[in-house]
């Protein structure tokens, strides 16, 4: 395979081919599933760690049709490969109408059950190319956030009106709306369906069934699931446990994680976090942390107050730690993200506060590594590779490059280019972690 102008040398390249074992020539579904053994992940008869990145466009971009770029998906998928990453968090497909604000297109699912079947070959094509990597894929199927539809669309299908925009009616009115769904037995019955649909897939480039595909690690319920209300708490973990036992009836094989926040996401109740993963159908605990959306930093102190973010960091990983080891259940961090210096959003704008904030979450995934802890992984937010923002506007417009800012969000803000500082902290730690792991 020819290397792109963003790859390493062949050596390092080979060096980081995979943390589960060798990557084959060509795509062979040969048994390399990860799995759990004794409340770690384990993959290829090897402890398995890892530092990741999430790539939610990566069906959008292996697509033919609009968006689609699968030179640019090559170049992507090697750099990513070149610096140790063999874990991608990625968005199955967005829901509902294409041409809103702030929503990710095109869309997958246009209509309940209609599907743009680009996007479908786009998520065959993406998991073959990985497959050949020898890389793994998180795939979530929802989202309680609108830039990829998910709740609020459902609810729309469902009957429940016209689904607020963030961007144009404002949050409070965009929460007060997404809140119904733990409650709506029709939207919840259209999301069952997609499930159905997508884990009963066949891949067209492969001939390999989705449900025995080892390129797969994990089925996940959404982004950042919620239930919006104290009220629904108690119908938000019977949807959950309902989710989960669906997933579980269609694929034997595969790992079921909910994709929640944490603390966050469970309305400051940490019992609500446990209630959900004390689930015996979920396989691990995830959690993300965002120091700037959680007001620990600000866009004027980015730097200054980078040891409180790392403070609070730590504590919220400890906090959730405990109850992952209580259930003898790895953790992830599978989300995390800081600005770039001076919360600019250009490809040429520095990145030494992300840098350092970087190195500190990866240490606490090598230090439970070498201790064989709980703390499995974490997946950075988020790739953006080759991507040229628009130095015409702030926000995602069609036609622009695909970065790892959705569309309601300042393109460049958290992404991670291959001309960053960043590559080379991100390649350090997976370095640390295969000379511990192997």
């Amino acid at each position: 395979m020819k290397r792109s102008a963003f790859g390493v040398l062949a050596g390092v390249a080979v060096a980081f081919m995979t943390s589960c074992g060798q990557a084959p020539t060509s795509y062979v579904a040969d048994g390399r599933f990860v799995s759990i053994e004794d409340g770690h992940f384990v993959c290829d008869d090897q402890p398995y760690y890892y530092v990741g990145a999430n790539f939610w466009y990566g069906a959008i971009l292996a697509s033919e049709g609009q968006g689609g770029n699968r030179a640019r998906l090559a170049v992507e998928l090697d750099s990513l490969e070149s610096i140790g990453v063999d874990n991608l968090r990625i968005l199955v497909g967005a829901d509902g109408e294409n041409g809103l604000p702030s929503r990710v297109q095109p869309t997958l699912q246009t209509e309940p059950g209609v599907y743009n079947d680009t996007i479908l070959d786009g998520l065959d094509y993406l998991l073959a190319e990985m497959g050949k990597r020898n890389m793994k894929a998180v795939l979530y199927l929802n989202n309680s956030w609108e830039w990829s539809g998910g709740y609020s669309v459902y609810l729309q299908w469902a009957g429940k009106g016209r689904a607020p925009i963030p961007s144009v009616d404002g949050w409070p009115v965009y929460m007060d709306y997404v809140k119904m769904f733990m409650k709506c037995d029709e939207a919840k019955e259209m999301f069952a369906n997609h499930v159905r649909f997508i884990i009963g897939r066949t891949n067209r480039y492969t001939n390999v069934a989705y449900a025995d595909d080892p390129t797969i690690m994990t089925w996940q319920i959404g982004n950042e699931p919620r239930c919006f209300a104290d009220d629904n708490k108690d119908a938000f973990v019977e949807w959950m446990q309902n989710c989960t036992a669906l997933i579980k009836s269609l694929d034997k094989n595969h790992l079921v994680s909910s994709g929640n926040e944490g603390l966050q996401g469970c309305e400051g109740d940490i019992n609500l976090f446990e209630d959900i993963h004390s689930d015996p159908n979920i396989d691990y605990m995830n959690i993300h942390i965002w120091p700037l959306n959680w007001t620990w930093v600000n866009k004027d102190n980015l730097a200054d107050k980078l040891d409180v973010a790392k403070t609070n960091t730590l504590q919220y990983i400890e906090q959730h730690l405990a109850i992952a080891e209580k259930h003898g259940k790895p953790l992830v961090i599978e989300e995390f993200g800081y600005p770039r210096d001076g919360y600019a959003f250009s490809r040429e704008s520095t990145t030494t506060a992300r840098d350092s904030y970087y190195d500190f979450v990866f240490e606490q995934v090598i230090n439970q590594a070498a201790q064989k802890g709980n703390l499995a992984g974490c997946n950075f937010w988020a790739w953006g590779g080759s991507a040229v923002p628009s130095s015409e506007h702030v926000f995602w417009c069609a036609g622009d490059d695909y970065t790892g800012d959705p569309a309601q969000e300042e393109q460049g803000l958290n992404s991670v280019f291959a001309s960053d500082s960043t590559m080379a902290v991100i390649r350090d730690a997976n370095a640390k972690i295969i000379a511990i792991t192997r």
